[in-house]
C-alpha cells in the first residue's frame, strides 16, 4: 500500500465518527410526518401534543394542559437508526386503539398507568419507544395519535407569554432553581446526578428522566401541584414520607421504561396550598434525591 493511499484511509477512518455525529437527524423530514415542529435539546428532538382537547377536573381544579395533559416524543439517533420514546395522554376508549396501532409498527410498550386520582373524565398515560429509519417512526406514531383525539393540527403560532404571576417568584426561591412559564403552568426539569442508560444509551433530560415538577393556579392564593419524582429504590419511600408530612398526596408509583440503569421507580402526586407551603413540600421531596 502506497503512503499516500494509506494517509487517506487513516483520515477516512478518523473522520467516520465525525461524519455519522454530522449525518444527525432530519427534522424536516418528522416535521413532516408529524404535521408540526419539534424543539431542539442537545442530540433530542422532542415534540409536544398537548390535549388542549380534554376538559379535565381534578379536586376541583381545572387542569391546564401543560400541568398534566402532556403527550411527547423524544427523537434521537441518525436518519437510518433513530430511536423514539415518550409518553401519551389517552381517555380509557382511545387507549387499546393507540396501543394496537404502536403495537402493528413494532414499538415497545413500556408502561400503562394513571399519574392522577379522581380526575373526570380518567385518563391514562401510555409510554411507548420505537427503532427504525427516523421518518418510519414519525409516521407510524403520527398514525398511533390518529387513533385518538389528539390535535395533529399544526398548532397556531405561540401568543407573546404573559409575565409569571407572584408566586411563580415565590416558588423559584424556594426550590432554587429556574422555571419555565408557559400556558399557566410554572415547569421544572430538575436533572439527576448520576447518568441514565437504556439499552445501553444514556438518556437526556428530555427523553423523560428529569425530575418533573408541575405548578399552576388553583384559586385565590393557592396553586395546585402535580409531576412525576425520578427514583432510585432507596429514594423511593423517604420521599413518600416527605410529601406526605407536607400534606401533598402520592398518585401513582410505577415504572415507565423496561431496561433502564439504574432501575428507576417514577412516582407521582397531588398538592393544593398556598404557593410557598406547596414549594416547601415538594422542596422536601427534592431533599431527598440525588440531584445535580
Amino acid at each position: 500500500m502506497s503512503l499516500l493511499r494509506a494517509f487517506i484511509l487513516s483520515l477516512v477512518f478518523l473522520a467516520a465518527p465525525f461524519l455519522l455525529a454530522a449525518q444527525g437527524l432530519d427534522t424536516a423530514q418528522i416535521d413532516a410526518a408529524l404535521g408540526r415542529s419539534g424543539q431542539k435539546a442537545g442530540d433530542v428532538y422532542r415534540f409536544g401534543f398537548p390535549r388542549t382537547d380534554l376538559h379535565v377536573r381534578a379536586a376541583g381544579v381545572e387542569v391546564k394542559p401543560g400541568l398534566a395533559l402532556g403527550s411527547w416524543a423524544a427523537f434521537n439517533g441518525t436518519n437510518d437508526h433513530a430511536s423514539v420514546m415518550g409518553d401519551l395522554v389517552l381517555l380509557e376508549s382511545e387507549l387499546n386503539p393507540v396501543l394496537r396501532s404502536l403495537r402493528s409498527a413494532g414499538f415497545e410498550i413500556s408502561a400503562v398507568h394513571n399519574h392522577l386520582i379522581n380526575e373526570t373524565p380518567h385518563v391514562l398515560y401510555l409510554h411507548y419507544m420505537g427503532h427504525g429509519p427516523a421518518a418510519e417512526i414519525a409516521k407510524a406514531l403520527h398514525a398511533a395519535l390518529a387513533q385518538s383525539a389528539t390535535p395533529l393540527d399544526k398548532p397556531a403560532a405561540p401568543a407573546q407569554p404573559a409575565e409569571a404571576p407572584p408566586f411563580a417568584k415565590t416558588i423559584e426561591d424556594i426550590l432554587a432553581a429556574k422555571g419555565r412559564w408557559s400556558g399557566g403552568v410554572l415547569a421544572f426539569g430538575i436533572s439527576r446526578a448520576e447518568p441514565i442508560t437504556d439499552g445501553g444509551a444514556t438518556l437526556a433530560a428530555a427523553q423523560g428522566v428529569a425530575e418533573s415538577i408541575n405548578f399552576q393556579e388553583a384559586g385565590p392564593g393557592e396553586v395546585a401541584t402535580t409531576g412525576d419524582f425520578v427514583l432510585t429504590a432507596d429514594e423511593v419511600n423517604p420521599v413518600i414520607s416527605a410529601l406526605a408530612d407536607h400534606g401533598i398526596q402520592i398518585t401513582a408509583l410505577h415504572s415507565h421504561m423496561l431496561t433502564e440503569q439504574p432501575r428507576l421507580f417514577f412516582m407521582h402526586f397531588w398538592g393544593v396550598g398556598s404557593p410557598a407551603s406547596v414549594a416547601q413540600g415538594i422542596k422536601a421531596g427534592l431533599d431527598k434525591v440525588h440531584l445535580k
